[in-house]
């Protein structure tokens, strides 16, 4: 089923990037895990504590218009952009990743990737294998090369292994043509997959695009391409057609964004911290502790805008505060169940239309991102039962750390400008 769909979709995609070389369409990727809404989100977020993992975990690392299509992945990360690989061009869908600096590609052979689509490095014509001597390889932090390696002797290409959610793999480092849209971007260091230990539920299924701020990512590789600015809009997983993009460049955003400063994390060099000052539901503030929202790169402390992670995530205080005020003004007469990963369910049919609240993240350089209802509540199609789409960090997870995940950012476009060190926010509908 999953290969079967994902076929139909690069055929869609295909015949798709003749409509227009600045806005490409894009199309579901697979059925939703269920009709109703409400399950399907409860189904993708079983895999957010791993990603959650990643982000807390993660460590510091030793031009013109183009938009590419994005569409739902329904495994972490969501959301998966058209590329292509290699001469003649190979097709493949990568992940979009926000969080990640590296660009991947499950390659052939491979008897433990994923089932589905693998770049075949032998037959194109531009692939070259990058040797551990490459300048590259200790940023993907390859194998040193052998201490007697014979001086005559060709040098081993550069292999290195990382870990990914629950599982880990093992890749070898190589350069191609990688293709975006009409751009072909000659020479793009990713990492050729040869293995997969462990599960392969949580992996991308044919690769990864890294969209972080490191060496390795695409901003970085492409240097005065795309001068470090970069968007996506994602569609919603409520809608099974849908359109949505991710554009290179900074040519072509919308002029009516509104720009937060970006925070460096030395020791999270590819996230993108922003500083959030408060919250709202309505119009009232939460009441939060002193600090709550505070930037700390020694502890990993602030808040991530991140495009992997399915539901929002705050840390105990905030969220426990958040919780009680949108409870108090939403004033459900039965009170609240959980389902899931969210705790506080109601029963519609008690509640006045429109009687849920908006809620509004407050952020540096006065930017209010008030959330959408669609991307605050979360309905059942078969029960008069909706919950709040966000919930509380996990505990052993990442505990100090709030997540600005996809479900939140649906039908906004989110300009991230690395180059001006903020990132943007505006209403666009994707669907």
């Amino acid at each position: 089923m999953a290969t079967t769909t994902t076929t139909i979709l690069l055929l869609l995609l295909v015949a798709a990037t003749a409509v227009s070389a600045a806005d490409l369409s894009v199309y579901h990727n697979v059925h939703p895990p269920s009709p109703s809404p409400l399950e399907s989100i409860i189904a993708l977020a079983r895999a957010d504590d791993a990603r959650l993992l990643f982000l807390s975990s993660k460590a510091a690392s030793s031009g013109g218009v183009t938009s590419a299509p994005v569409a739902s992945g329904q495994t972490p990360p969501s959301y998966v952009v058209r590329a292509g690989l290699g001469t003649p061009v190979q097709q493949l869908l990568l992940a979009l990743d926000t969080s990640a600096d590296a660009t991947w590609s499950h390659c052939a052979p491979c008897d433990t990737c994923p089932a589905g689509s693998r770049f075949i490095p032998a037959s194109s014509s531009s692939y070259a294998s990058l040797p551990c001597a490459s300048d590259w390889c200790p940023l993907f932090e390859g194998q040193p090369c052998p201490a007697n390696q014979d001086a005559s002797a060709p040098l081993p290409a550069c292999a290195f292994s990382k870990p990914f959610a629950d599982t880990s793999f093992q890749a070898s480092l190589g350069s191609d043509t990688l293709r975006l849209g009409k751009d072909a971007i000659a020479g793009y260091a990713f990492g050729c997959v040869g293995a997969v230990a462990g599960p392969t539920t949580n992996l991308p299924k044919q690769g990864l695009l890294g969209l972080g701020r490191g060496p390795m990512s695409l901003l970085s590789q492409t240097g005065s391409r795309y001068n470090g600015v970069f968007s996506y809009c994602l569609p919603s997983y409520r809608s099974y057609y849908f359109s949505g993009s991710l554009r290179l460049g900074a040519a072509g955003q919308p002029r009516n964004v509104r720009y937060t400063p970006l925070l460096t994390n030395p020791h999270r060099p590819s996230l993108y911290y922003v500083n959030v000052t408060g919250l709202s539901v309505g119009r009232t503030w939460v009441k939060v502790p002193a600090g709550s929202f505070a930037f700390d790169p020694a502890t990993g402390a602030g808040t991530v805008i991140d495009s992997g992670t399915v539901i929002t995530r705050w840390t105990a205080p905030v969220y426990a505060a958040l919780r009680e005020e949108f409870r108090r003004q939403v004033a459900a007469p039965s009170g609240y169940t959980s389902l899931g990963a969210f705790d506080t369910c109601f029963n519609t049919d008690e509640v006045a239309a429109g009687g849920a609240p908006p809620v509004t993240l407050h952020m540096d350089g006065g930017v209010d991102l008030t959330l959408p209802m669609e991307n605050t509540l979360i309905h059942s199609s078969a029960t008069p039962l909706a919950c709040l789409a966000m919930a509380e960090a996990p505990q052993n997870v990442n505990a100090v750390v709030n997540v600005v995940a996809n479900l939140q950012q649906q039908n906004v476009r989110v300009v991230v400008d690395v180059a001006g060190s903020r990132v943007g926010f505006a209403r666009e509908p994707c669907n």
